[in-house]
C-alpha cells in the first residue's frame, strides 16, 4: 500500500489525473452501444473520486 498523499499540490494533481481518466473513458464511450456495465463503471469512477476528495478534506482538519 502506498503512503497517503498529504501535500495539497499532490492531492490536486491526483484528483486532476483521476478526473482526466474519467473524461477519457466518457469520451470513448459510444452512446449507441453502451451497456449497463459501462454506466456502472462510470458511476463507480465518480464515487471513487468523491471518496478521495472527502479523504483529502478530512486530512486537512
Amino acid at each position: 500500500m502506498s503512503n497517503p498523499i498529504t501535500d495539497k499540490k499532490q492531492q490536486v494533481t491526483y484528483l486532476k489525473e483521476r478526473l482526466e481518466m474519467f473524461l477519457e473513458v466518457l469520451d470513448a464511450l459510444d452512446p449507441e452501444t453502451a451497456e449497463l456495465e459501462d454506466i456502472d463503471r462510470l458511476i463507480q469512477m465518480m464515487d471513487d473520486l468523491e471518496d478521495k476528495m472527502e479523504q483529502f478534506n478530512a486530512r486537512e482538519q
